[in-house]
């Protein structure tokens, strides 16, 4: 079955960086464009940013335009999400997802458990 797992997040002090990563299985990783999406306490789903299936084509919200950057390794199946010059309204869950259902990029067939990132000085 589909398992999309995150890890990498954690408690960084506002202007600094992590890099998550989404280990990926039950499917061809490859095939599948793939989308990181996040929700903070309180708000709702708000998507991240996209990548397509070989990684040239990449999307962002403008919230995290020159900030974040997305990347995958199709031979790890793996996905990353660069996350750099953190503010403290950065601070959610974030899941990586695939299928998306409808239009809006905040709805998705399979998404993971998640990863907490907390900035906070």
């Amino acid at each position: 079955q589909v398992q999309l797992v995150e890890s990498g997040g954690g408690l960084v002090q506002p202007g600094g960086s992590l890099r998550l990563s989404c280990a990926a299985s039950g499917f061809t990783f490859s095939n599948y464009w793939m989308y990181w999406v996040r929700q903070a306490p309180g708000k709702r789903m708000e998507w991240v940013s996209i990548i397509d299936t070989t990684g040239r084509f990449t999307d962002y919200a403008d919230f995290a335009k020159g900030r974040f950057a997305i990347s995958r390794d199709n031979a790890e199946n793996t996905l990353y999400l660069q996350m750099n010059s953190l503010k403290s309204e950065d601070t959610a869950v974030y899941y990586c997802a695939k299928d998306p259902i409808g239009l809006s990029r905040l709805e998705y067939k399979y998404r993971g458990q998640g990863t907490q990132v907390t900035v906070s000085s």
